[in-house]
């Protein structure tokens, strides 16, 4: 089983199909795997053991009767805990919402499902859904399979550590501040976060609402083994392919020049004023530079498509505006009182954090304009460049640290102190104007920590950000499992 548990999901597939292993057989080495090794991971909290090998009992008789329900025909996978599905658990890691049991599947899911997935169990996530570690009073902590004194990443932390240490085959993530990037990232695996409003987010939520398709800069989409993994769930979770509007879900069509990865016209950005990125990951894009060069690509660095100032701020706001619009009347309260704590002219996170918690419909209104001149300077950028490629956070992951505020703990970066939360620079980024981004691993850091980058491309352009990171898979850096997984 260890051969086979961390061969990417189209192989796995591939191989149930012809009869070489059976769905059951693949399910079962997954659920052993995890009881041997899954106890210092801590990734995959829910199992749903039993109704998957009805499940996937079936898949193998169906098979066996010449019947192929889809693509994933009897492939095991798991979710991230947000998503509901029916009979299982959905908390986003709140101890009251414990016994919140779904009672249908997301939307997505159910694209799974009848796709042929085994959906055996559910990834950690933090407590709302809101840290780049993935612990909470329901489940407790995720560990990074790397190093399990470190972060697996988050919100979809859980996903990426499941992935990276053989536990499963393919998984399904949410991505609001890099929740889908940066766990990729930190665990040496890949992960899309789709164009804005392409996958449908209903069911991705604690209460049904009308609203969760179009819940602003939130996208939903898969982490995976291989960026051809990448493509096919995306091609499963975007069919039917449709826009959000504000008249409803309309028919879209790909952005998809074609263009050879080698022939692209590649900007990559390696720091930023705003997000000192450190040495070691600065290190791993320069050598990416290099390959890309060698092999005849156009590279163009320090190019930036926006001012980054601007870019911070306006992501920062509407992030928080985003999330503080879930909050209860007593939370909203709460949150206009500390907003008043800081000056109109502090630029501190805490100060950006509230006043976007309580931001009005106007201060909402005032910031998206600024945010529609963004989307037009990157329109013009990609007039220039096809795509490009800069740093999902400012380290590889760090050592676990739960104590006080996100912005009050603080890493190492270039022989300084960082709090966490300016790396979510790099989330806003191209996340705020609803870029697609696909995360792709690079190599390991001195430390043999996993060190990974975001390619963007422009809006709707998913098939091309994903064919150039097919590529660099095939000639650059395939999965490599973390020491100690294998055997």
């Amino acid at each position: 089983m260890d051969e086979l548990a961390f061969l990417p999901a189209h192989e796995l597939a591939r191989r149930i199909r012809r009869q070489q292993v059976s769905a059951l057989e693949l399910l079962d080495g997954y659920l052993a795997r995890i009881a041997r090794l899954g106890g210092a991971i801590n990734a995959l909290p829910v199992l749903d053991a039993e109704r998957a090998r009805d499940r996937a009992r079936a898949a193998d008789a169906a098979l066996a009767r010449g019947e192929l329900w889809g693509p994933l025909h009897g492939v095991p996978m798991t979710v991230k805990e947000s998503f509901n599905v029916a009979g299982l658990p959905t908390t986003f890691g709140f101890e009251a919402q414990r016994h919140n049991t779904a009672t249908r599947n997301a939307v997505t899911v159910q694209r799974l499902l009848d796709a042929g997935a085994v959906v055996f169990g559910k990834s950690n996530v933090p407590v709302s859904l809101a840290d780049w570690q993935s612990f909470n009073p329901v489940y407790g902590t995720t560990n990074n399979p790397w190093d399990v004194t470190r972060t697996p990443g988050g919100s979809s932390g859980g996903s990426a550590a499941a992935l990276a240490a053989g536990f499963t085959a393919l998984e399904l993530g949410s991505d609001i501040g890099a929740s889908i990037r940066n766990p990729a990232h930190y665990c040496g695996v890949w992960g899309h976060k789709p164009s804005w409003g392409v996958v449908p987010l209903a069911g991705h939520e604690l209460a049904p609402s009308a609203c969760a398709d179009s819940f602003d800069i939130a996208a939903a989409g898969p982490l995976a083994r291989s960026a051809y993994d990448l493509a096919l769930a995306m091609d499963i979770l975007t069919t039917p392919l449709q826009a959000v509007t504000p008249l409803g879900r309309v028919p879209l069509a790909w952005r998809d020049r074609g263009t050879p990865p080698q022939r692209c016209r590649v900007a990559v950005l390696v720091d930023d004023a705003e997000a000192e990125v450190d040495a070691s990951v600065q290190a791993a894009l320069r050598d990416l530079v290099a390959f890309l060069r060698h092999e005849g690509v156009a590279v163009t660095e320090g190019a930036r498509p926006v001012a980054s100032a601007e870019a911070h701020a306006v992501y920062l706001h509407l992030l928080r505006a985003a999330t503080g619009a879930q909050y209860d009347d007593a939370a909203y309260a709460a949150a206009q009182a500390r907003a008043r704590d800081y000056a109109a002219d502090d630029r501190s996170y805490p100060a950006r954090h509230f006043r976007g918690n309580a931001s009005s419909h106007r201060d909402w209104v005032l910031m998206d304009e600024r945010r529609a001149a963004l989307r037009n300077q990157w329109a013009a950028f990609f007039e220039q460049h096809d795509l490009l490629i800069c740093p999902v956070a400012t380290t590889p992951a760090f050592v676990q640290n739960q104590q006080g505020e996100r912005w009050q703990r603080l890493i190492p970066v270039n022989g300084g102190l960082q709090p966490t939360t300016t790396a979510l620079y790099w989330a806003g980024y191209p996340g705020i104007v609803g870029l697609p981004a696909t995360a792709v691993p690079l190599g390991l850091s001195a430390e043999g920590l996993p060190i990974g980058a975001q390619i963007v491309g422009p809006a709707y352009a998913d098939p091309e950000c994903l064919r150039f990171a097919q590529w660099l898979e095939r000639a650059y850096r395939a999965f490599v499992p973390p020491p100690g997984l294998v055997g």
